[in-house]
């Protein structure tokens, strides 16, 4: 059975998680102009969602998105009171720095805890509660927002390292699953992007690959995606260097592996 031929949002029913602001309501925003019916945003910072929620005009849910009895509450509010959902947008996101530069272990358990629920368990809670939807119509899009952390590192950051591996594998294995069933995945992998996560002076350390390979704004981020999934494509990468570096890892991952010592030193 062919895969998904690709995401076209006009007239879809949307659900964006971390959509408060950053990628998540630049997603919202491209969806709407693109023409989506229905733009639901989910974050916990429910002061910052209420204003992102009455300029997208859709359901608002400041919810912990990791936390599965909520998400499938959600979904089936959405479903209930609006109609069918058409895309699942998993954004939402942190970060946890390594206590110590020289240490990847030195962060707490806790850090890495909170990063592996936010980043990974929270697209686990979603499918959950979306995918068994999309089977029965034979039909739908799941976009995990990632990062290139996920597939090649994040200096300075083991516990968001960890947690971005292990969504990447979900999405994989999410792909792979659902193909034959008519329901399209994608991972949207950036570096660097104008978003909080990356602090107010990005552009004087290389955090996120800031001064490696450029920060892009979320609202080409956005573009990126929706390009993405209109084209059927699993992986999305706004900065077109990732799947160089990709290539070079698999080629030669030692060599890699000095590459990024050589850069870790360069950052520290």
């Amino acid at each position: 059975m062919p895969r998904p031929a690709g995401f076209d949002p006009k007239d879809q029913i949307c659900i964006v998680t971390g959509g408060a602001n950053g990628i998540g309501l630049a997603l919202a925003r491209a969806l709407k102009s693109a023409g989506a019916r229905h733009v639901a945003l989910a974050d916990r910072d429910a002061e910052a969602l209420a204003p992102a929620g009455q300029e997208i005009g859709g359901l608002t849910f400041a919810i912990d998105v990791a936390d599965e009895a909520a998400a499938a509450a959600m979904v089936a509010r959405v479903e209930e009171e609006v109609g069918p959902i058409g895309l699942f947008a998993a954004n939402a996101g942190i970060g946890r720095p390594d206590a110590d530069p020289a240490d990847a272990a030195s962060a707490p358990l806790s850090d890495f805890e909170d990063c592996f629920r936010v980043n990974c368990l929270a697209h686990i809670a979603a499918a959950k509660a979306v995918v068994p939807r999309f089977r029965d119509r034979g039909a739908g899009w799941f976009l995990a927002t990632i990062s290139a952390a996920g597939l090649l590192s994040q200096i300075g950051s083991a516990p968001y390292s960890v947690s971005k591996h292990a969504a990447i594998g979900f999405a994989e294995s999410l792909a792979y699953t659902v193909r034959d069933q008519g329901i399209g995945v994608s991972a949207l992998c950036p570096q660097a992007v104008r978003t909080a996560m990356i602090g107010e002076n990005p552009e004087d350390n290389l955090k996120g690959g800031a001064n490696v390979d450029g920060i892009l704004e979320p609202e080409a981020v956005a573009a990126a995606a929706l390009k993405g999934m209109a084209e059927g494509r699993f992986l999305i990468t706004p900065h077109e260097s990732v799947r160089g570096y990709m290539t070079h890892k698999a080629a030669d991952y030692d060599r890699w592996i000095g590459g990024m010592a050589k850069l870790r030193r360069q950052v520290l």
